[in-house]
């Protein structure tokens, strides 16, 4: 799926240059700090102490998850770092704390970044989702609950109304990815795609909203990601995957579930443009998770994935090594020799090295619109991708 083409391509590139000649931007073009909200994708830490608060047990914060890194796992849903990391890494910042601590109350300083995002959070609230019958067995963590420790968090960043706007308007703020997780409860839990498909515009909505709050409390760059190719994930090809069920040739992705993904990103494009009409002093950019991706699911091997895409390297079994009974991070799971192999994870996450990849595609490649290596030129330079390890 390309970008949605329209006249505020070219509008988005001259508030580029006059936000660059300006000095609206920072750190010589970049950012220094990043505020992240999200899901599982960008989580780096809050589910992992909300499980510990409440006394929860949750396999993807268990080993092998994190391996990676030094002290295993962070409470990242994959072997090692996110795209979130990686971008920050680019930036020359540390990685993003969580924002949720155990043992305070969640008194918190920004520092070079914050980190709202939580594995298992919806872009839709608990409610909404309860009175369609959809469960979320992991957090009530929504977009809205994230955005509410937000300004909770405020008083203790910023003195007054003027102070927290500027504070806000020189961050980068990630939204997300959020909202695939509305999608993945009642799809992988055995509803009809269809089912789903009235969710999208609500979803949609939501992201809008939230963006358009931060916006009017200061916000003045964004990155807003569509959603992933679900069609390409293990967890959805082994639990919609059938005989009936038409596949790319190429990638051997379920058409419909892609289908479905571009259509939340098309829907979200619209949105945006509209968004940046309302708000042309602000840099909205939209980042194409679904063909950064895409790239690796239709070329494993030329990213160096010689166990190719759609195999996950931890699980419990079966063509594409996903077993429900046996998750990761389960006692009866199991890991493969060599993780940098693969791109799919668990089933649903990816590797450190897919992350890798498509983080460089989006801030130092093409997969941003506008293009996020023309606003933050040192985002090119050498940081994303050279150590292998933490």
């Amino acid at each position: 799926m390309a970008f949605s083409s329209s006249s505020s391509s070219v509008t988005s590139f001259f508030v580029i240059l006059h936000l660059l000649w300006s000095g609206s931007l920072y750190a010589n073009g970049c950012y220094t700090s990043i505020i992240s909200f999200g899901d599982s994708l960008a989580d780096t830490g809050n589910l992992k102490q909300l499980a510990s608060i409440s006394g929860q047990v949750i396999s993807v914060l268990l080993p092998p998850y994190g391996e990676n890194f030094v002290n295993q796992s962070t409470g990242r849903c994959s072997n090692g770092r996110l795209i979130i990391d990686f971008l920050a890494e680019s930036l020359g910042l540390p990685f993003l704390p969580p924002f949720v601590h155990k043992d305070s109350d969640n008194v918190v300083t920004l520092g070079q970044g914050i980190n709202f995002a939580v594995a298992g959070a919806t872009a839709l609230n608990s409610s909404i989702l309860d009175a369609r019958g959809i469960v979320n067995p992991m957090t009530n963590a929504s977009l809205e609950v994230q955005l509410a420790w937000f300004k909770q968090s405020l008083p203790s960043l910023c003195s007054n109304v003027s102070d927290c706007r500027n504070l806000i308007g020189s961050c980068l703020i990630v939204m997300g990815e959020i909202g695939g997780n509305d999608y993945n409860y009642p799809i992988i839990a055995g509803k009809p795609i269809d089912e789903a498909k009235p969710l999208v515009p609500l979803i949609i909505d939501t992201i809008i909203s939230a963006v358009n709050e931060l916006i009017n409390m200061g916000a003045k760059t964004l990155v807003v990601p569509g959603n992933f190719p679900i069609g390409c994930s293990a967890v959805y090809l082994t639990v919609c995957g059938s005989e009936t069920e038409e596949y790319d040739n190429t990638t051997g992705c379920l058409i419909k579930l892609n289908k479905f993904a571009e259509y939340h990103n098309e829907l979200l494009q619209t949105k945006l443009n509209h968004l940046r009409e309302l708000h042309p002093n602000v840099i909205i950019i939209y980042a194409d998770y679904y063909n950064a991706a895409m790239q690796i699911f239709r070329s494993p091997h030329k990213f160096g994935f010689k166990n190719g895409a759609l195999r996950a390297c931890c699980g419990g079994g079966g063509k594409y090594n996903v077993n429900t009974s046996a998750e990761c991070g389960s006692a009866s799971a199991s890991v493969c020799d060599e993780p940098d192999t693969y791109a799919n994870w668990d089933g649903i996450h990816l590797t450190e090295s897919a992350y890798r990849i498509i983080s460089k595609s989006l801030f130092q490649g093409p997969y941003t619109m506008p293009q996020f290596n023309l606003l933050c030129p040192t985002s090119s330079q050498v940081r994303v991708g050279l150590s292998s390890s933490i």
